[in-house]
Parts: C-alpha cells; sequence; structure tokens
C-alpha cells in the first residue's frame, strides 16, 4: 500500500477531488485539476493497485438499500474462536465492517438494519455465532462527521 509520504502534491491533488466526489470520470477529474488524463489514469491505476483506494461501492449509502438504522456492535469472545466467529461474521450482510481494537472490547463491529427491530436481530445474530460470549449494540443516532480522508493529506 502507498503511504502518504510516498505521495506528491498531484497524487494528493487527485485523492482530495476523490474523496470529494468518487465517481467523477477520470476526463473530468483531469480537466478540473488541469492534470493530462493519461497522468490522473495511471495515478490512480497505481494507488488501486497498491490498495490505497477503496473501492467506489463502499460509497453506497446502506439507507439507498433500505438500512437506515446504523450501530456498533462490541464483542467479547473466546480467543480460541476468533477464527470461527470471523467467519460467521463475514457471513452476515448487514455487518459492513469489524475491526479488533486494543482494550476490553475483543471485536468492534459496525452493522445496519432496517428499524430497531431487526438491529435486534442482527445483534443476535451476531451474538450467536460461535465463539462469541457477550455484546453490547450501541445505535447511531445520526452522523454529524461523514466518512472522509481529506484531512489526512494534508500532514
Amino acid at each position: 500500500m502507498i503511504r502518504l509520504q510516498e505521495l506528491d502534491a498531484t497524487d494528493k491533488r487527485i485523492l482530495n477531488a476523490l474523496d470529494q466526489d468518487p465517481r467523477i470520470p477520470v476526463m473530468v477529474l483531469a480537466q478540473k485539476l488541469g492534470l493530462a488524463r493519461g497522468t490522473v489514469q495511471s495515478r490512480m491505476e497505481r494507488m488501486a493497485a497498491s490498495g490505497a483506494l477503496r473501492p467506489n461501492s463502499s460509497r453506497v449509502l446502506p439507507s439507498a438499500l433500505g438500512r437506515g438504522v446504523a450501530a456498533a456492535v462490541s464483542a467479547e469472545l473466546d480467543q480460541s474462536h476468533l477464527n470461527e466467529a470471523i467467519d460467521a461474521l463475514r457471513r452476515i450482510p448487514e455487518v459492513l465492517e469489524c475491526h479488533a481494537p486494543a482494550g476490553d472490547t475483543d471485536l468492534l463491529i459496525r452493522v445496519v438494519a432496517k428499524s430497531p427491530d431487526d438491529l435486534y436481530r442482527v445483534s443476535e445474530e451476531i451474538r450467536l455465532c460461535p465463539g462469541i460470549v457477550r455484546t453490547s449494540t450501541s445505535m447511531f443516532l445520526r452522523e454529524v462527521i461523514p466518512y472522509r480522508t481529506t484531512g489526512l493529506l494534508e500532514g
């Protein structure tokens, strides 16, 4: 994966523009930035190949798919069943991402659901995964800062 130190000013301009509109056509992006289309295309391909760019589909709003309720589920697990738990979580469509944080929580899982009742179902499905001993669910009431990376490029 490309590191921040390896990005030049042109790469950062491209990434900032993509953060604002990840589906902007390459030609429009090139015109907007005053760059050659080939330059933008080759740099985007390099960053995508390195794993630095997320797929555009990650920007689909869950609410547009009928999943307007979002939550974080903290899970405590039997460490000897970690891989089984992760495999089971991968099979739950409402699980958007899962992290192993430092601290008391073994897994922190971001989920979406259709309604509070559906969130209960999703939480139960997670709780019943092999190796998961206990869960705690915190529903998000609203998004106050959307997913972004723009500020990271300035350091």
